[in-house]
Formats: C-alpha cells, sequence, structure tokens
C-alpha cells in the first residue's frame, strides 16, 4: 500500500479555512456514489497491460470492501472503464501525438473495447446491479468523455467517493472536475494507486486542500454506516 503522507500543516491549512477537518463527513449514504476508475486488465502488471501500476492490485481489498458498504447503505457503485476507438485518434489526437508511435499503438491495442486489456480485473467485485461506465478521456467528467454526470444527476447522487488508478491522472482529473460539477468529492487515500508515494501524495494533497476531503477507507465505510443510521432513525 501506499504511506500517505498529508502533513499536519495541510490539515492546519483546511481547518483554518472549512472550520473542520472533515468537509463532507455529513454525506448521505443515499445520494453517495463509489466511482471505480480504470481498474482493468490494461492498467495492472500483466503482460496485456500498456501502463501497468504495481499498486494497483493492492488497493483492490479496500475498493471492494468499501463497494460492498455503499451498496449495503443504499448508494450506487459505478466501475469506469476507459475504452480506445478509432473515433478517438480523431477527437483526441494531441493525447496520442504527445507519445511515441509505440506507445499510443499499445494504448489502442490495449484498451480496445472488448479485449482482455478493457475488462476489469478479475478480483473486482462487480456485481450485476452494479452501474458500468465507458469513458474515452482521463477525466470521466469531462465533456465527449462519457455519461457518468447523467448517470449520477438521474440517480439523484451528490457525492462522489473517487477510487482507482492512477491517482494523479484519471482519479485526479475526474475528482477535480466533479467539484466543478458541483459533486460533494472525497478522494480515497487508500483507493487510490498511483506509481509511487511522491506522486499520490501530491494529489491527495492537492484535493483536500481545495477541490474536496480525503479519508481513508476504514473512516468511510464507519461513517456510511453511522450516517445511514442516523437517517433511518430520523424517518
Amino acid at each position: 500500500m501506499h504511506n500517505i503522507d498529508i502533513p499536519q500543516s495541510v490539515v492546519d491549512r483546511v481547518i483554518k479555512r472549512r472550520g473542520r477537518e472533515h468537509i463532507h463527513d455529513d454525506l448521505i449514504p443515499s445520494k453517495t456514489a463509489l466511482v471505480v476508475i480504470d481498474m482493468q486488465n490494461a492498467f495492472m502488471p500483466v503482460p496485456v497491460a500498456h501502463a501497468p501500476c504495481e499498486m494497483a492490485p493492492k488497493i483492490v481489498p479496500a475498493i471492494n470492501k468499501l463497494a460492498q458498504a455503499v451498496r449495503e447503505t443504499g448508494g450506487i457503485v459505478i466501475w469506469i472503464q476507459t475504452a480506445c476507438t478509432a473515433g478517438d485518434k480523431i477527437t483526441w489526437s494531441n493525447a496520442h501525438n504527445i507519445v511515441s508511435h509505440e506507445r499510443a499503438k499499445m494504448r489502442f491495442a490495449a484498451l480496445e473495447r472488448g479485449s482482455e486489456g478493457y475488462a476489469l480485473w478479475p478480483e473486482m467485485d462487480a456485481r450485476p446491479e452494479d452501474i458500468y461506465c465507458e469513458k474515452h478521456r482521463f477525466s470521466a467528467f469531462i465533456q465527449g468523455s462519457s455519461d457518468l454526470d447523467g448517470i449520477l444527476r438521474e440517480s439523484g447522487v451528490d457525492t462522489v467517493l473517487i477510487t482507482g488508478t492512477v491517482t494523479n491522472v484519471c482519479c485526479e482529473s475526474t475528482a477535480r472536475d466533479a467539484m466543478m460539477l458541483n459533486y460533494k468529492v472525497v478522494m480515497v487515500s487508500d483507493g487510490n494507486a498511483a506509481d509511487n508515494d511522491e506522486e499520490h501524495n501530491a494529489t491527495l494533497r492537492s484535493i483536500y486542500l481545495t477541490f474536496g476531503d480525503v479519508m481513508d477507507t476504514a473512516t468511510l465505510v464507519d461513517l456510511l454506516k453511522r450516517r445511514s443510521n442516523v437517517r433511518s432513525a430520523a424517518e
């Protein structure tokens, strides 16, 4: 697992700005979605991967545990899968022009819809009742990338828990755009994977300071259960 490092100085700045350590600890479980980003074979340390993240398999238990808690407390679980299509070569040509031709070729092969690389990592506890959403950019929210925003609004979601890989690219891009679209954002510190601790922690600090909240899986599972019980008692 990553060694999480959010300095006390960062926590102090958050408290000074917001008044408390966790601004989204008042989430409503039934209005919460767990968004799982790119936990596909293409990003795992296996032969079919074009961009393997060694840490990615290690966050699987945390994501699966959180997914179960979200389901049990009335929220939804959404599995985001990146796909590369012929149209992406035109509409997002710059993303492929700034890497080597060989790497771009590998990416398209690994993320072709229906391929082994496109498939979710088999250890993910993806259920039939969950929602599956395809994206075509790093961010799942940016225009032209996916239907995620419409899905969440139709489901009455106002809070998103961001997990997946890699922390500082697709997960961070999605988290930032979610906040811009007026969602409450929680980055799950032990439910995201990057290539190294430095890049992982840089994203956590950035999100925590400006774009949302950061909590670990155990904290969120406990929070979801407590908040669910509070609402049940009130009703």
